[in-house]
């Protein structure tokens, strides 16, 4: 365990987590100026879309999820004073808006359906058939629309030989060059629910007397952000919490422990030698999960004053978990982060992460 200490973490570990904050702060900088241009000319033409201003520190709209791999959220207009409503019947139809005669599938933990009848105001626009279907605003129309003004985008802003559409998927993928290579970028038209907080979201858990980590005032400060619904399927609107995990990750270490520490060299490892590529089955926003999760089991500082016992502890989490198949949304606990994952991939890595436990070496390449 010496060696994990002092050798690979002081004089590899470090350096490489210093240059992978390098290299995502340049590309995140690239990445901004295209999408500013983008959406600005995209909203010049539908008023339903926001665009994206350059930010000169954090841009909230920027979930990097791996080094090539950017999920960017593009906040929709006009939609405003949401209401939860029981879901009651079943809604499926064709882009054509024809009602499918047979249901599908009820929305999962972190799905849902969305009525336009939800928003105490909203614009008329919302109310066309290009996005509505019988008072549903169906996330496939919003995405086929969305789709349409991001093509015309690249063409009116010159920008086809650096940004190039992806058609594989029904949600909106662009591929970016930068500096540093190419990125891929997931557009997600997302309606953002301030001072709100969905009833699908079982947190804080109880008894609350068992949960120590955050503390209650922080816990209310982060449901005050609310969360986002985003447009990334077919029929469904997917629950995010953006705001709230961010939230939960600036504020690890008030206590003076190495919680950060320990998941920047978890991700690292993962990055560099468990899961490494341009889509990885597994993501960043897995690993924060895993971090959050240990964190609640393990809320004190004490917890937290040792690198080598905090960092093995998370990637024995992260090991079960992706031994498993299972990983439990923090948020909405009944969601599995890795139903839809590809069961080959998720062995692959599992083996690697049991290797590593075997013998906890950092040797990154």
């Amino acid at each position: 365990m010496k060696s994990l200490i002092t050798e690979n973490l002081d004089d590899c570990l470090l350096d490489k987590v210093d240059l992978r904050r390098q290299w995502i702060s340049q590309a995140v900088e690239e990445v901004q100026k295209v999408i500013c241009r983008l959406t600005t000319e995209i909203s010049h033409h539908d008023i339903r879309f926001q665009a994206i201003p350059y930010s000169f520190t954090y841009n909230g709209n920027i979930k990097v999820l791996a080094p090539s791999q950017f999920l960017v959220t593009v906040p929709v207009r006009g939609l405003a004073g949401y209401r939860e409503t029981r879901e009651q019947r079943w809604r499926y139809y064709t882009l054509e808006g024809t009602r499918l005669p047979c249901p599908l599938r009820d929305p999962e933990g972190l799905q849902q359906w969305l009525q336009i009848q939800q928003f105490m105001k909203s614009l008329w626009q919302w109310h066309e058939a290009d996005v509505n279907i019988e008072g549903d605003i169906v996330p496939a129309k919003v995405l086929q629309v969305f789709r349409k003004l991001v093509e015309n985008a690249i063409e009116t802003c010159c920008l086809s030989g650096k940004v190039s559409m992806l058609t594989n998927s029904i949600a909106v993928w662009l591929a970016v060059e930068t500096s540093q290579g190419q990125v891929e970028l997931e557009l997600a038209p997302a309606v953002e629910i301030p001072n709100a907080w969905s009833k699908k979201a079982r947190w804080p858990r109880w008894p609350r007397c068992l949960t120590r980590w955050p503390s209650r005032d922080r816990v209310e400060c982060i449901k005050s952000f609310g969360f986002t619904l985003l447009a990334r399927a077919t029929y469904h609107w997917q629950l995010s919490f953006v705001q709230a995990e961010q939230m939960l990750l600036e504020q690890l270490d008030e206590d003076g422990g190495c919680r950060r520490k320990c998941f920047q060299a978890m991700r690292q490892m993962k990055e560099d030698v468990w899961c490494p590529g341009q889509r990885p089955v597994i993501t960043s926003h897995h690993l924060q999960t895993v971090l959050f999760w240990t964190c609640e089991k393990h809320p004190h500082s004490k917890d937290w004053q040792v690198f080598s016992k905090g960092f093995l502890r998370l990637v024995r989490k992260l090991h079960k978990c992706v031994s498993q198949h299972f990983l439990k949304h923090f948020f909405v606990p009944k969601s599995n982060l890795f139903r839809y994952a590809n069961s080959g991939e998720l062995d692959a890595v599992a083996q690697k992460l049991a290797l590593f436990l075997k013998n906890p070496q950092m040797d990154l390449p």
